[in-house]
């Protein structure tokens, strides 16, 4: 049973001009940490730095939502997609001009006195060729992926989410087992090359509480580099509960050396959907909420996060009538917001 699938991409056409989120965003004063700093976007502020030192960013698809709500008047709306605009979210890195993306996202970041929250997305034969198929064409062509993301980061503060479902889908069996070999060298390669950035740090995705056991996926994590990462990520683009994926991370941590984690909260609100086709209860589901907002304050010393991995309001696939994987999609948005507290 597939319970991890359809982690959203950026559409490709988002950050060409990445560079030019420098001019939009916040500098910061350098004064209290819980002080928010001046507008960034349609009364977008980032967040207090001594709660979640993660960059909001002023023109992601949820700040230019708000921005047509309210020109067109509909101001009920455009509060509750505020909800979304007003926190960080993850940027996921797609395959065209990565370098130019990820040194726009970080020198934005940088700029705003925050920390980039990145995705890396395009492992060969990605996401088993469901959804969010796709990836790099092959082993070559991720390593040049990489390298370019690395050189784009530079020296600037980031935190990289690595290759959502890439170890969990060689375990369960959807990734052709011809393909293991190299995948677990391209993912223990990555997290070398982040970790060997001076201010980068790096979780190698785990899955989520409702896969497996953590017994399963452990030997995994270690043969694809959890050893030299900061830790793993749990529940991306998923429901689970902030409860059950601590628990489920807690117990899968003293398994692989006792390594901190961080926990996708962005719509986990009101669990996982348990009713219908449950090969797509991942996909789209009605009835959720966002969750947590994202903080490093968090119940538990090894969860390094909460943080908003899946970008809340963005498609999981052409299902329950959504667009691509990765597009925005208002209604959602919306119906995520007046769901949530």
């Amino acid at each position: 049973m597939y319970v991890s699938r359809g982690a959203g991409t950026r559409a490709a056409a988002a950050v060409l001009g990445a560079a030019l989120l420098i001019a939009g965003c916040s500098s910061g004063d350098g004064g209290e940490e819980d002080k928010k700093d001046i507008d960034v976007g349609p009364g977008i502020t980032q967040q207090p730095k001594g709660t979640d030192l993660f960059w909001v960013n002023p023109d992601g698809n949820a700040a230019e939502q708000v921005k047509n709500y309210e020109e067109a008047g509909k101001k009920t709306e455009a509060e509750q997609i505020r909800k979304i605009a007003q926190q960080p979210t993850a940027e996921w890195i797609n395959p065209e001009n990565p370098e130019e993306q990820a040194r726009g996202f970080t020198e934005a970041a940088a700029k705003a006195d925050r920390e980039a929250l990145l995705v890396v997305y395009n492992i060969p034969h990605r996401d088993c060729g469901q959804f969010s198929g796709g990836g790099a064409a092959d082993g070559d062509a991720y390593r040049a992926f990489v390298d370019s993301v690395t050189k784009g980061i530079g020296d600037r503060p980031a935190t990289v989410i690595l290759e959502p479902d890439a170890v969990l889908h060689m375990v369960d069996n959807c990734t052709p087992e011809e393909f293991h070999e190299e995948r677990y060298a391209l993912l223990s390669e990555a997290v070398g090359k982040f970790k060997s950035l001076p201010n980068t740090k790096v979780y190698l995705d785990a899955g989520n509480a409702g896969w497996g056991k953590p017994d399963d996926i452990s030997e995994p994590l270690h043969r694809a580099g959890i050893d030299q990462a900061d830790g793993f990520s749990v529940n991306v683009s998923n429901f689970y509960s902030t409860e059950d994926s601590i628990t489920y991370g807690k117990e899968l941590s003293a398994k692989v050396g006792d390594k901190h984690f961080v926990i996708d909260t962005s719509r986990n609100g009101n669990g996982p959907y348990t009713e219908g086709d449950q090969n797509e209860r991942w996909c789209n589901p009605p009835g959720r909420a966002l969750g947590e907002t994202p903080t490093t304050k968090t119940a538990d010393p090894l969860v390094d996060a909460y943080l908003w991995v899946k970008r809340p309001g963005e498609s999981d696939g052409e299902c329950k009538g959504g667009p691509k994987a990765g597009q925005w999609w208002a209604d959602y948005a919306l119906s995520l917001a007046k769901a949530s507290a």
